[in-house]
Order: C-alpha cells, then sequence, then structure tokens
C-alpha cells in the first residue's frame, strides 16, 4: 500500500529533540509528496481520534512555526497503555479513527513504554515506526533526549557549585533516570561531581560519607579563604545497601505499573546528616577552620536540590536536533519501505540502521568497567572501588562516528 499520509505520536515523557523528530519527518515526508499531520496528546488522542473533527497538518508554513530547538512537544503527550483501555473494541476504535483521517502510518517516539505500546499496534495491523526517544537513555539503542539531558545536569550542577562553595555546603542532585544510572553518570561527570550514586550500585553511605568527609575538608583547610563545597549526584532510582529502592509509596503508580520514585536526593542528605552529627572530628574542623559556633552553626551543611522537570525543559543540545531530525526523516523512509514495528538506531550516510522494536526497548545499565574508570580517577559511586582492567584495542576499519 502506498503511504500518502503519515500521524505523527509523541509520548510518555516529555525531553529535548522531539520537535526535531517532528520536523524531520514531516520535511522527508514533504520532500517524498506525503502529508503528515499530529495526532496530539500521544496515545489518549490516538484512542480518541475517532471523535476529533479535524488535525492540524503539518504544512510547509505551519511546520516552519515549530522550533527543532525548543525541547518539548508540538504534539503534545500522555501516559496511557492501551492494552489497559477498559474497552474492547478499542483497537477497532483506533483503525477507525485512523480510516477517518485516512492515515496510513505512523511515525511514533518515545521510550520503552511507549515502545511495549508500539508492539502491540504492531500486531493489530497498524502500520508505525519507532523513532526512539528517553532521556533515560536506557533503550538498546540511543534515544533523543538523553544529551539534552546530560547537559542540563551537568549545566545544574555546576552552578550549585558557586553557591556550595559560598556556604561552605554539601550539595546534593537529584536527576532523573528510573531504574537505570546514565544520565546521572554522564551529567555528574560532565559536572565533576565528587560522588555519583546510581541504581546499578546498591549505596553504601559510610563509603561516601568517609569520601566526602576527606574531599571537602581538605578543600577547605587548603583553602586561602577556608572555602570549599562538595556535589553529589543521585539518580532517583538508587537503591540502599540492601538493594531497596528509596520510592515515595503515597505517590501511587503510573499508567503502566511503575511506583514513582521520589525522595532519593533527600534520603541521601539524611543518610549523610545522621552519620555526620555522630562525627565527633567534624566538630574539631570546624573549630580548625573557624566555622564553628556553639549551638547556632556546629556542622556542614547538606542542602539537596531537585530540578524535576527542569531538567526535561527548555532547549534541545545541537546533538538530539540533528539525531531527531534524522531519526524521524528515517522513520518515514522506513514506513514507505514497509518495515513497521521496527526502531531507527541511526543513519549513516545512505545506510538506515533499524531493529526490532520489541528488541530495543530492553532495558540497558551502566558498564561497571565505566564506573571503574571513573572511581580510579578519584570520583566516588558509593561502594569500595574496583579495579580498572583496560583492554587496548587497535581500531581497524571505518572509525564509527557519533553522529
Amino acid at each position: 500500500m502506498a503511504i500518502k499520509r503519515i500521524g505523527i505520536i509523541t509520548s510518555g515523557g516529555d525531553c529535548g529533540g522531539l520537535n526535531a523528530v517532528i520536523k524531520g519527518a514531516t520535511q522527508m515526508a514533504q520532500s517524498m509528496g506525503i502529508e503528515t499531520v499530529i495526532i496530539p496528546n500521544g496515545y489518549a488522542g490516538l484512542y480518541n481520534l475517532v471523535d476529533m473533527d479535524k488535525l492540524v497538518v503539518l504544512t510547509p508554513e505551519r511546520i516552519n512555526l515549530i522550533d527543532a530547538d525548543v525541547a518539548g512537544s508540538e504534539a503534545g503527550h500522555s501516559r496511557v497503555k492501551i492494552k489497559k483501555i477498559e474497552d474492547p473494541a478499542k483497537y477497532e476504535r483506533i483503525k477507525k479513527g485512523l480510516q477517518k483521517f485516512k492515515i496510513d502510518g505512523l511515525v511514533i517516539s518515545g521510550g520503552d513504554d511507549t515502545g511495549s505500546v508500539m508492539v502491540d499496534l504492531a500486531q493489530q495491523g497498524i502500520a508505525c515506526v519507532h523513532a526512539p526517544k528517553t532521556m533515560d537513555l536506557d533503550l538498546q539503542s540511543y534515544s533523543v533526549g538523553g544529551d539534552s539531558a546530560i547537559n542540563r545536569i551537568a549545566v545544574f550542577t555546576r552552578e550549585l557549585k558557586t553557591t556550595g562553595m559560598s556556604h561552605n555546603r554539601i550539595i546534593v542532585l537529584e536527576a532523573f533516570g528510573r531504574y537505570a544510572g546514565h544520565t546521572a553518570l554522564r551529567g555528574g561527570i560532565g559536572a565533576e561531581a565528587d560522588c555519583i550514586l546510581i541504581p546499578e550500585i546498591p549505596v553504601d553511605f559510610d563509603i561516601v560519607y568517609e569520601h566526602m568527609k576527606r574531599v571537602y575538608t581538605s578543600r577547605v583547610e587548603k583553602s586561602d579563604v577556608k572555602a570549599g563545597t562538595y556535589a553529589i549526584v543521585v539518580s532517583e532510582g538508587i537503591t540502599d545497601i540492601k538493594g531497596e529502592h528509596i520510592v515515595d509509596e503515597t505517590a501511587g503508580k503510573d499508567a503502566f505499573g511503575h511506583k514513582k520514585l521520589a525522595g532519593a536526593g533527600k534520603y541521601a542528605r539524611k543518610q549523610l546528616e545522621t552519620i555526620m552529627k555522630n562525627d565527633p572530628e567534624m566538630k574539631e574542623f570546624m573549630k580548625c577552620v573557624g566555622m564553628f559556633v556553639p549551638g547556632v552553626y556546629e556542622l556542614p551543611e547538606i542542602r539537596e536540590v531537585t530540578p524535576g522537570h527542569l531538567v526535561r525543559s527548555g532547549h534541545t543540545s545541537a546533538f538530539d536536533v540533528n539525531f531527531g531530525k534524522e531519526a524521524g526523516a528515517a522513520a518515514v523512509i522506513m514506513l514507505t519501505k514497509g518495515l513497521a514495528g521496527n526502531t531507527v538506531i541511526k543513519v549513516r550516510g545512505t545506510k538506515i540502521f533499524y531493529k526490532s522494536t520489541a528488541e530495543v526497548i530492553k532495558q540497558r545499565h551502566v558498564d561497571l568497567n565505566t564506573v571503574a574508570l571513573h572511581e580510579q580517577l578519584g570520583v566516588c559511586f558509593g561502594r569500595k572501588p574496583a579495579e580498572y582492567k583496560p583492554e587496548l584495542v587497535e581500531e581497524k576499519g571505518v572509525i564509527e562516528r557519533s553522529l
């Protein structure tokens, strides 16, 4: 079947790069004589498509109003799992909506949850191609939004060091990431954080405290104005030494059944404060550097900061604009070639690499060998440092590039 009209959906959490996907898909479609329309508000919009009066057609004039540099999505979002909709005729309803607006295929941009629904839709005979999106970077492939989130985390962490230095505070920044620590790791390294806590490594706060105490006190003592700070980046999905996740049980679950993670930064702060209060050497340190005030200022302050949705808002990195446009364009080409049910992996010249969406959405965790490298460079990860064992490999053939 010839593709004449494509619907574009963005779903799950918003992040940088999605508008680039929309523009890339639309501009490629226009060059091929194919029309694109926005299906608003993710899978909620797809389910309710049959009841809509009209859709926004992405004409050249309308697409010019979308700024690829702006984070979020012109198409809107929702967290809806189609299988959970209490309507036995839900798939027929979706197909009728697509028929009503003469939509021949879908370009869907989202993460693992969105991708799982796309797999479901493809099994129902709905033609769709996946442009990978998640700021958590926990898919098997790179996903749009990851680089933007990493840069935001790095900027916030670096900038918080200025207030930390002014007050000699320890700063704890909590970052998104769910059960994978990619953005906390890379954002923390990008900001030269002293300690990075990720879900892949159960946190021993005694080890964190000893590292914090040693690095922080040394900085203050060696400063000619007795000023110093210590920066910790905490992924929201960290586990304690028992391997249990820090969750807010009162927050409930999202539409996909995931517990809402919250409070990791606060938890880390409280753990470190408790250990510090039982350490008499810290009061002696405060006296030695002239900061101790009885009953008023006896120990260094630890402050946690949760930027939350600021990490996924604002602007898109140049890398994500590039990847988003290429992924959106490639998704359209794949639809016209009958490659539904697949995810765009990358575009290299004339080669478009793709893989089954069911395989791509399998969760990927941080490589602990990378952690060991940064432990050797002095970063604390809440465990005893592991030995980094490098293997030297000479590159042969074509050198792979990032973009």
